[in-house]
């Protein structure tokens, strides 16, 4: 049977995943959600004109005579008089604009002498000054729908005075893990036993993504326990199983969660590591089948879960960013699947990305992709390259 190609298993999935119902958070909870509607502002920034610089709010066909200084104006509290030809208010960055001027005078262009104000340089009538509204104005969208919130957005929106704004709500995912060898982290690690790393690590994808990671623990290989863990199941968006999914005589989860109602979509794409990854519908629940070894698993995640993830909040082009590099080393010939290798990229003087992929590309090995920065996507049967040859790159860490 042909492997389902890569684009094809992804459009799969993407279809058949829904964007989350939406709810109102606070600005001080909302970094790295994603929003659900435009927001707008409820107020003109800045509210009034205001100097942009520390100087003197002067008349601009006053600037070749002498000036009297007759008070101040600073943030929070303005001059209330109105300037008259002849006379200068000392002002500070952010400070109301002075009834009565157009111009402010940088403090570094001036001599003053008591109240005595004499202007060396101004150039031109207007200068230095933030006209009201000149940032955004009332009822003006801030931050549009289906926008990932940083701190930079956090910083705009609340200078618009919105305390509360709706976005997407957060996916819960449960997370399962299977295998007799597994030990939990911590745990005294006994003979033919390894450390699970993969719960870890897929807790910690989902809280990166956005998502709330259920952990409901870890089956042994056996009926029984799948079918006990598997009943936990309930009142998620998604889930996840990690080991269990390729042809060995102990891998049995996908048989158990068909008995319990998992209809697959696809079973193995032509990706490389990642292979046996499945997909399905669990009782309505999204259901991924992840490899046991890591960096396979994280593969996955990267080109279908973390997609889907992002759909589900309202991010249609989620996802991890692409790139191109020119390669450090040469590389052979592409396979019949797609392969992503763990590879580390940076850039040259001119900004050019380069990209190296020598460390080893075993699957189990998760100091290769603790390393890593980028994955190298080697393309169905592309013909060797050379060094210098561009290449497509999935950037893991910016």
């Amino acid at each position: 049977m042909a492997l389902l190609p890569v684009t094809d298993a992804l459009a799969r999935v993407l279809n058949s995943v829904s964007t989350l119902d939406t709810e109102t958070v606070s600005i001080h909870d909302a970094l790295g959600r994603i929003t659900a509607k435009d927001i707008r502002s409820n107020l003109t920034q800045p509210p009034f004109a205001a100097s942009a610089m520390d100087g003197y709010a002067v008349l601009y066909d006053d600037i070749s005579n002498p000036l009297k200084v007759v008070g101040e104006s600073q943030a929070g509290l303005s001059y209330t008089g109105t300037l008259k030809s002849g006379e200068a208010v000392r002002i500070f960055t952010g400070a109301p604009m002075v009834d009565g001027a157009d111009t402010v005078v940088i403090q570094e262009n001036v001599n003053r002498d008591d109240d005595q104000l004499i202007i060396n340089e101004c150039k031109a009538r207007g200068s230095n000054i933030r006209a009201a509204g000149s940032d955004f104005m009332v009822d003006e969208v801030l931050v549009e729908a289906n926008i990932k919130l940083d701190a930079r957005h956090i910083a705009l929106i609340a200078a618009g005075n919105v305390a509360e704004f709706t976005v997407y709500k957060r996916p819960k995912v449960a997370i399962l893990s299977t295998g007799d060898e597994l030990c939990e982290v911590g745990s005294k690690i006994g003979p033919d036993k390894i450390v699970n790393s993969n719960v870890p690590l897929f807790m910690a994808l989902v809280k990166e993504s956005g998502g709330i990671a259920i952990n409901i623990g870890t089956a042994k290989d056996t009926a029984e326990d799948v079918k006990a863990k598997i009943a936990l199941v309930k009142d998620v968006d998604m889930f996840v199983s990690i080991g269990g999914v390729s042809v060995g005589d102990y891998d049995i989860i996908q048989d158990i969660l068909k008995e319990s109602g998992l209809k697959v979509e696809f079973w193995k794409v032509a990706m490389m590591p990642g292979k046996p990854v499945v997909y399905g519908d669990f009782n309505g629940i999204p259901y991924f089948g992840m490899p046991g070894n890591p960096s396979s698993a994280y593969v996955c995640f990267a080109n279908f879960m973390l997609p889907a993830l992002y759909k589900m909040q309202g991010l249609l082009d989620g996802g991890f960013p692409t790139s191109h590099a020119r390669l450090e080393h040469k590389l052979k010939q592409g396979s019949s699947r797609v392969n992503y290798m763990r590879a580390t990229y940076h850039e040259n003087e001119l900004g050019e990305k380069l990209v190296s992929s020598t460390l080893t590309q075993s699957s189990a090995n998760l100091k290769t992709l603790a390393r890593s920065n980028c994955l190298l996507v080697r393309e169905l049967k592309v013909p060797e390259a050379n060094i210098g040859d561009l290449v497509r790159i999935i950037i893991i860490k910016p």
